[in-house]
């Protein structure tokens, strides 16, 4: 690019400028600002640069001086606050379904949206490397496709696969495509899953979107999950296992009211049963999930009713003392 050509684009050089070169912490003189715009060969005259601040500044952009022995400008507020930025570096690091590479993708993207200070402090503050990261690194089309179907109201197919110990895919169904269709997507346990009515399965079904292969968005009209409360669902579900829906009635310690509160929220029935204990009062779909959730608080919690249930986690319980015998 030509001299000339750069110096028709000098204000948005100046900008770059202060974006990348300065914040609270950081400053640049007029002199400053001269010298880092030779480097992208404009020439600028200081009265130039105090013009060229204040159209920003009209512009909307917040750029503030400092007043010491001489005049110095930064940028202020900025879209993202460093505190939202190490937020979202960090979700993105620690994302299960985001992939090693996406991971440092994303951040070297999330950090241009602080100045060049700023995000060394969110480069030293991450750490990717030996996470538990998905191996699908097609999960962001599958992502945005899902997102379609639901905006258009459209069935989709695709293929489902699992993992075997060689780390090799094995696809369900016979490795015959489902049909389905997508209500919405939902985050449990460090994972996307989506909700869908599946016609397989003849009920609403849950699918690990990083485990969904070759999607199809189809031209047939999709059902509606108008009728679906998706967050009293997510509370009825564990580990995106279905089961029967039923009523339960359970005995917990005092010590694990908070945790009742967490999993089911605080509209939850609850009673008081005794000086130690309280009584919850919950819809669940009973799974293995459920049952290994109910396991691991051993004689802190006694389900009450109803019976099927008992029997199951008394069943749920021998099996696991005959593994060990």
């Amino acid at each position: 690019m030509s001299k000339l050509s750069n110096q028709k684009l000098k204000l948005m050089y100046l900008l770059k400028i202060l974006f990348e070169k300065t914040d609270s912490e950081h400053s640049l003189t007029v002199p400053d600002l001269i010298n880092e715009l030779k480097k992208y060969d404009i020439n600028a005259e200081r009265k130039s640069i105090y013009n060229d601040i204040d159209s920003l500044k009209s512009y909307g952009i917040d750029i503030l001086c400092k007043k010491s022995k001489t005049y110095s400008y930064y940028v202020g507020d900025r879209t993202f606050e460093l505190a939202e930025l190490k937020l979202l570096a960090d979700a993105v690091a620690s994302s299960k379904f985001i992939t090693e590479r996406k991971s440092r993708d994303l951040i070297r993207k999330i950090s241009s949206l602080a100045s060049n200070y700023e995000a060394l402090q969110l480069k030293r503050q991450v750490y990717v490397a030996d996470r538990v990261k998905t191996m699908n690194e097609k999960i962001y089309c599958n992502v945005d496709r899902i997102h379609l179907a639901v905006a258009t109201h459209r069935q989709i197919s695709f293929k489902y696969f699992e993992y075997t110990v060689d780390k090799k895919k094995r696809y369900r169904n016979n490795g015959e495509r489902y049909t389905a269709s997508p209500y919405t997507l939902t985050w449990y346990d460090e994972n996307y899953y989506l909700i869908a009515d599946c016609e397989k399965h003849d009920r609403t079904s849950h699918f690990r979107v990083d485990k969904m292969e070759d999607i199809e968005i189809l031209e047939i009209a999709a059902e509606q999950g108008d009728h679906i409360n998706f967050g009293d669902h997510a509370k009825k579900v564990f580990g995106m296992f279905g089961g029967e829906e039923v009523t339960l009635e359970a005995l917990f310690d005092n010590s694990l009211l908070g945790v009742v509160i967490d999993r089911f929220g605080e509209k939850t029935i609850i009673h008081k049963y005794d000086q130690e204990s309280f009584m919850a009062i919950v819809r669940v779909q009973i799974s293995p999930p459920f049952l290994g959730w109910i396991f691991q608080f051993g004689n802190k919690v006694k389900i009450l009713s109803p019976d099927n249930v008992k029997n199951k986690l008394v069943e749920y319980c021998r099996e696991v003392e005959g593994s060990y015998c």
